[in-house]
Parts: C-alpha cells; structure tokens; sequence
C-alpha cells in the first residue's frame, strides 16, 4: 500500500458508509491471485439472465419492503424465499431457527457454495416517503404494535439472494458443484445464525460448505462495491441490565429505592469505560439503545431496564468491557442501599464475534467482480468497520472460508452532494430515510452470481 493511500486511509472514520468515501483512490483491485476471471462470455450471460429478470426481482424488492418483519417473525418473507426455490427446483427445508430457509441445488461434481441473504427488519419508523414505503405498523404476540421498516436493505438482500437462484439454474450448463442459498432470521438483533445452527443446521444432511457468502448493502454510491480482505466487521454483544429498587408515590421518594436514578447513574457511568479503562489504541463502544421504566409520572416504578450493546474487535477488551458493566452496576447499586438480594442482573442475548474475509477468497472473486462490475468499481483495501454481523457465526465450527460483500445501494448525485456538504453519506443503515436505489437490485443479484460461479464455473 503506497503512503498517500495510507494518509487517506488514516482519516477516514469508521462507519458503513466509509467504504466508499474515496473511491478514486481506493478502487484500486488487487491481481494477486494467479485464477483467472471468468470468461467474458460467462459474464455476459449472467448480464443477460439478470437483466431479463429484473422487473420480477423489483416487485419482489417491493413487495418485501412494503411488509417488513423483525427479528423471528419473518414467516411471509421466508414462504416467499421457499416457494420462489422451490419453483426453481431447489430442496427447500423450512423452519430452521425458527423461521430459517435453505434451499440446495445439487449440480453435478464439485465445491459446495453456501450463500446467505438476512430478513429481518429494524423497528424504525419509515420516513422515505416512497410509493412502496412501509406504512403499517407491527402486531406483536403480546398485543403491543411497533413501527417496521426495512432501514438496512435486508429486503435487498433477499432479492439479490431470489436473483442468485433463478440466474445459476439458467446457467446450470455453465458451472458445476451445489449451491446452497439460505434466508437468515434475525441478525439485527444478532441471534439468527446462532439460532439455525442451534437447530442443528449441521445435522441435518445439507452439503458442508467448501466456500461461504454474502453481500450487503452500504449507503456508497451505486456501482461500486467493497469486497476486502482481513477484519471487516467487530465482534458484537446485545445486553440488557436489570436495576432492582423498591417503588412507591412519587411525592415519598424517601421510602423507595429509584431504579430509574440508579439508571441514569450507570449509563453515565459507562461513557468512562471507553475513555478511561480501555487502551485508546482499542477500538470498542458502549452504547445504550433503550431504557425502559416505569409509566406514570408520579409512581417511582420497582425496576428500569437499560439496552446495551457492545462493539470491540478482541476478547481480551470484550471481557474488560463486561467487568467494568458489572462493576459499574453493583457500585451503583450498593451506593443507592439496595439490598444483596437485589443487586443488578445482566442478560446476555446475543453474541457474534468479529468478521473476517478470507483473503484468498477474496483475491479469487475480486478479479472476476471488476470483469463484471468495470475497472476501479471493486474496492479490496479499507479499515474495518465498528459495524457488525453474525453470518459468519454459521460457519465457525467449521472455518468455512467466507467473504460478505458491501454493495453501494445510493444514488451517485445523492452521493456526490452529501460529500460536498462534508456528509459522508446521504443517508445511514438503520436511518428512517435509509432506501436502496432501485437500480442497485439488477446490481446485486449480478455480484452474487458472478461469486458463485468464480468457485463453481466450469474450467474449460
């Protein structure tokens, strides 16, 4: 890496949204690998066959995002994915982790490719304003409704993950191996993947993976992608603390201990953790995403409930992290009189650790990807991201080579004015105008086909 690449590097912050900042600069893909690109007339059938579909992938794209389901709830996207391969001829086993689908496609000798595609949604109110924009709200098992939207384009992802399906049967004459492409439930909340192999997605006789992928959208700029390399994404845990008091009249504070107060207390408190326990050399972030207590005005409720989530790259600062939470939590405690009986609770509900592309891989897809997507499109060198991700927890007890894939889903002159405004990007994932031009849809099934075939093509 020349220094001026370097300098430029060093300045970018960490988000999603940086892997595309400096595309004149960092478009730069590596040819380290000694494979050849697909053919060039292989690509053109892919082209082809994703072209032809496109206005069926879009109503699909559509459709998906006008009924968003969040995490576990994702029936009638995941009876959409089964019936749309079970036409194509695919094996289709539902239910996995819940509301999981893996389809498999047996075609002839060779590697066994497994492709991922999440469905689930944020509990985001939708604010685009498109004509297919989720409007409806969320219905959930225990009577409450919740605001529903597809903020981070795992509508997209499904659809990508469609096009995949129909374009490789098309080409069956093209490539040989088994692909095994397969709808996720709930990564945003980081407990889907775990979830399937939970299920025992290992024992059930599906076709151990040679090779793993994914792609997802980034609000980057339409036509380019980021296929790198190494750590990509950190490791990620969702918590919730439970601070125990003693509740009454809001005007006798003096006969109850506030839960609330002691909240409050923590989660100041744990803006420290970062700043002052862990090395400044160590990435990681505390965040609060919710606090839930109490309902009326003057009644001091019995509990309050923070939501936690975690970000860091090595155990060594994920342990630091949890100690000091712990630590924090029973101070606070202590300090406001409660009782040993009491003290703090903390429950962790999901984990994933962080994200690494193989780098062979990723030399071998990169060279075939900027055959498809044009020269400079295809970015293999970038800082890893506080972002996270559980596909790879599929594949870790196996060490599975993976690579996932960031797809640029916003408009160029969206793009190109944020920059100007010193915005790094339009809009982000999880923001309620965070959309997935429409254009990006033939783009996406396009990359995930042209992976696959870059393993399973057939060597002539």
């Amino acid at each position: 890496m020349n220094s001026h690449l370097t300098h430029k590097l060093a300045q970018l912050p960490f988000s999603l949204a940086c892997l595309f900042l400096t595309t004149s600069v960092l478009a730069q893909t590596s040819h380290a690998s000694v494979e050849a690109a697909i053919p060039t007339a292989l690509i053109a059938r892919v082209n082809k066959a994703v072209d032809a579909d496109t206005a069926r992938l879009t109503a699909i794209f559509k459709d998906l995002h006008q009924h968003p389901e969040i995490g576990f709830t994702e029936t009638r996207t995941a009876a959409i994915v089964a019936k749309d391969l079970r036409s194509l001829g695919f094996s289709v086993t539902e239910k996995i982790g819940q509301t999981g689908v893996v389809g498999v496609f047996k075609n002839g000798p060779g590697p066994t490719v497994w492709f991922r595609a999440d469905m689930d949604a944020n509990s985001v109110r939708e604010a685009t304003g498109l004509p297919y924009a989720a409007t409806a709200k969320q219905h959930l098992a225990d009577g409450s409704e919740i605001d529903v939207m597809h903020a981070c384009g795992h509508d997209a992802h499904v659809t990508w993950l469609l096009g995949l399906a129909k374009t490789m049967v098309a080409l069956s004459s093209d490539w040989s191996g088994t692909l095994v492409v397969y709808a996720q439930p709930a990564e945003e909340v980081g407990l889907g993947a775990q979830a399937m192999v939970d299920d025992n997605l290992w024992q059930r006789g599906f076709p151990q993976p040679d090779y793993a992928f994914g792609s997802h959208t980034a609000p980057g700029p339409l036509g380019y992608l980021s296929s790198s390399p190494g750590v990509r994404m950190a490791g990620v845990d969702q918590l919730d603390i439970t601070f125990k008091g003693i509740g009454g009249h809001g005007s006798s504070p003096q006969a109850t201990i506030d839960p609330v107060v002691m909240a409050a207390q923590a989660v100041l408190a744990y803006q420290t953790i970062v700043s002052r326990n862990l090395d400044p050399q160590a990435a990681a972030v505390v965040t609060v995403g919710a606090i839930v207590a109490g309902r009326d005005n003057n009644v001091i409720p019995e509990s309050a409930v923070l939501k936690l989530n975690l970000r860091w790259f090595t155990k060594e600062v994920r342990e630091q992290m949890l100690k000091r939470i712990d630590d924090i939590n029973n101070g606070v405690a202590i300090a406001a009189g409660v009782s040993a009986d009491k003290m703090p609770t903390r429950v962790m509900k999901g984990n994933a650790g962080p994200l690494v592309n193989n780098k062979a891989l990723v030399e071998k897809i990169n060279i075939s990807l900027e055959a498809l997507m044009g020269k400079g499109k295809v970015i293999d060198q970038f800082p890893a991201v506080m972002g996270s991700e559980d596909f790879q927890e599929v594949f870790r007890s196996l060490n599975t080579p993976y690579v996932l894939m960031m797809i640029g889903v916003a408009p160029l002159d969206l793009f190109t004015k944020a920059r100007a405004a010193g915005k790094e990007a339009p809009y982000s994932n999880h923001n309620s105008d965070f959309f997935v031009d429409l254009a990006a849809i033939p783009i996406g099934a396009k990359v995930n086909a042209v992976a696959a075939l870059s393993i399973l093509a057939k060597r002539r």
